[in-house]
């Protein structure tokens, strides 16, 4: 029994290898294969109290705080190839009593200025944060200068500032870069 039962699965196993759809194969096709990853990645957050735009030792207002975060991802000659576009999203909570802008400067490793955006943050309260979201299409032409980037500085400017203000402006942020290989 194990020999005709050897022999019947065999016999059906041929008759399906010889009467199995085939397909002409055109190897050409191939170069038309695109993969198109999406990456994600967190870009900047910070906690800022509203006791870093005065400066209590000389009594005066400090309007614009600055800070460098370096973004060594993008000078990878096979990612600034493939980088088709970049989305950058931004989500503020305010509970100062005042507005703020928000600029942020990519940078070369030399300094100049490959790529700019900004974006102002709504005014909040202690009691009742405000939240202000915003987002960034990077593509085309801007694409390439943005890539030339290492590091992306952020400058806060404030419009006044007093010993009194109270509050934190927070930030958080992400980069989703879409890829074509």
């Amino acid at each position: 029994m194990n020999k005709t039962l050897s022999l019947s699965i065999f016999a059906v196993l041929a008759c399906l290898f010889f009467t199995a759809c085939i397909q002409d194969t055109n190897f050409d096709q191939t170069e038309d294969i695109a993969l198109t990853p999406v990456i994600e990645l967190d870009l900047i957050y910070f906690n800022m109290n509203a006791d870093r735009f005065f400066d209590t030792i000389n009594s005066v207002p400090i309007l614009t705080v600055r800070d460098t975060t370096e973004i060594k991802f993008l000078d990878d000659s096979t990612l600034q190839e493939s980088l088709k576009r970049a989305e950058f999203y931004f989500k503020f909570t305010n509970s100062i009593p005042r507005s703020f802008q928000v600029d942020f400067q990519f940078l070369s490793e030399l300094n100049d200025t490959t790529y700019v955006a900004g974006t102002s943050v709504a005014p909040g309260f202690i009691a009742t944060p405000v939240i202000t979201e915003f987002t960034e299409n990077v593509e085309g032409e801007n694409i390439l200068r943005l890539t030339q980037a290492n590091k992306v500085v952020v400058s806060v400017t404030i419009p006044s500032s007093d010993e009194n203000l109270e509050g934190t402006l927070n930030l958080k942020s992400k980069t989703t870069y879409f890829l074509e290989y």
